[in-house]
This record gives structure tokens, sequence and C-alpha cells, in this order.
């Protein structure tokens, strides 16, 4: 059966989604790479890190599905699908803006692939016998797991999930993946045609993410109570002493009470709080004490 709503019961619903340009991602490298960075001439202290994670223009929020098991046997014409794990995608791309004064996401990056590998330096004197990634016994020996994995998290969150900004609060997400490294670099094409962003596209590899939920607003009927209450309270606040009368029901809430009084044999309508500041904004010209108050933005009721 079709359920009936209001249209500001649609609007609610539909007239605030999430957008896909509002994200950060928050990167950590590990302990370990540091040394060997600035062995390579890369000074990443905490602004150039910071720069990082702004550079990153696209990022791709996980999937996973779960692995089942087929069963043809245990009823007649049925097949049954158990699940027993969980598969995570096996990588996430990360696409960064490089900047044209140190191209610092290229060059962090390939470092970093390069300290998986433990490569020779580069910042080593050859004519001192000193082995490069130039020299001609150059090596490589793959460093252990714990030494370059590291975590990374992606960001989601709205405009309306920072103080200060109108609208309904949005709620931010936050994908943590667990144990993270650079698996591999896309190419990036350069051409003499006509110019445009140079883009660095890395894949990181992990194990598994966990989402967590923070910022989480309050529920849309709690809002609503609140303001609600927010409201009659005002209402109540500022309301003169003739729409105060005891003939009128009006409680401490600014909530006209059932039952209004009767004049003149016309029943005097009910109002709520809403209504009650409608009448207090009126241009219209203010009731008498004594008169009831009837229909909404209205005089009084003739005597």
């Amino acid at each position: 059966m079709p359920t009936s709503r209001s249209v500001s019961q649609i609007k609610s619903a539909l007239l605030h989604p999430a957008t896909t340009s509002h994200f950060e991602i928050e990167l950590e490298l590990p302990s370990k790479l540091n040394p060997y960075l600035n062995q390579n001439g890369i000074r990443l202290n905490n602004i150039n890190l910071d720069r990082l994670k702004l550079m990153c223009s696209e990022a791709t929020l996980p999937g996973s599905n779960l692995a089942t098991l087929e069963l043809n046997n245990d009823f007649h014409g049925v097949t049954e699908r158990h699940a027993y794990r969980r598969v995570y995608d096996d990588r996430i791309d990360l696409t960064f803006y490089v900047d044209a004064q140190y191209y610092l996401p290229i060059r962090v990056f390939e470092t970093w692939m390069k300290y998986i590998a433990q490569e020779a330096s580069d910042t080593g004197q050859p004519d001192k016998g000193d082995i490069t990634s130039r020299s001609p016994n150059y090596f490589y020996r793959f460093n252990y797991p714990d030494f370059y994995m590291s975590n990374l998290s992606v960001v989601k969150f709205e405009k309306s999930s920072l103080g200060g900004i109108k609208g309904t609060p949005g709620s931010t997400l936050k994908y943590n993946f667990i144990r993270t490294y650079p698996i591999s670099i896309s190419s990036m094409p350069v051409s003499y045609d006509s110019s445009s962003l140079l883009k660095c596209n890395v894949s990181m590899s992990y194990i598994r993410y966990v989402l967590d939920t923070i910022n989480d607003p309050p529920p849309t009927e709690q809002r609503g109570s609140e303001n609600a209450t927010a409201v009659e309270q005002a209402a109540f606040n500022s309301a003169p002493d003739y729409l105060l009368n005891p003939q009128f029901g009006v409680d401490s809430t600014g909530s006209m009470s059932r039952g209004a009084a009767l004049a003149s044999g016309n029943s005097v309508q009910q109002f709520e709080g809403d209504e009650i500041i409608g009448a207090i904004n009126s241009n219209q010209r203010p009731v008498e004490a004594g008169l009831p108050y009837v229909g909404r933005n209205v005089g009084p009721l003739a005597p």
C-alpha cells in the first residue's frame, strides 16, 4: 500500500543529498621511511605532508563482497548460498595534483616504493666505492612488511558537517585502511598538445578497512521537537499580556490548550505555538483585553 507523505517530508528526505566533492585523506607514513626520504633528498616535514594531503583530488570509497558456498542437495530444486568470508577490494586508487615546485607526490611515492624494494640510495659516492642506483652492481632486497606498511584514512563529509554553515547537519564517514602501502604508480603522459594539469595516480594496497561514523547529527524527530520547544518558549517570552489571558488557555510553553472559551455563540479556534507567533508578528491591530482571539491573523470577535 503506498504511503501518503507531505511535501515537507519529501523535501526533508530528498533535498539534502551527499556530494562527491567534499572529502579529505589522512596519510600516515611509516616511521622508518623518513630517514630514507632524507637520504634521497626529500624533506617531508609537517607542512609538506599537509600539502600532499590537500593535493589528493580524487579517491575511491572502497567496496567489499561476501564469498559464498553453493549448496544444491539440502532441498529438492533449491539452490542455497551460504556466506563464509568477506572479501575486500584489493586496492584503493588515489589521484594527486602534481605541484610545479617539488613534484612532491611523484617523488614521495616513488621513493616509498623504492624503500619497499630496499634499492641502493642515490646519495652515495661511486668513486669511493658506494653502491648507488646507477652502479653496475646495483641490487635490491625487499624490506620486512612491518617496516613499509602504514595506515590511511579517507574522510567523507559535507559542507553542513562543518560548524557555522547553515543547512541540515551532515554526518561524517571515516574509512580507515589497515596496513597500506603503494603498490603501483600509473604512467603520466606528457605532450606538446594543449597543457592540462599533471596528475599522479597511485594505487594503495590494504588488507581491510574499518568504517567509523563521527559527528552523527541527531534524528530528525528530535531536532524537530527541540526546535518546536524553542519556538514555543520564545513565543511565550515575547507574548504581550493580552495574549496570555487565562480565558484563552495559554500555558507557559506558549501553546493554546484544547477546549477554548466560547464567546457570542462562536467557537474560538485552537492554536499552537506557531500561530501564537503569527498573531504576535501580525501587523493587524492587537486583540483587546477580554476579547477572545479567533481565526488566523484576524481581528477580535465583534462584541
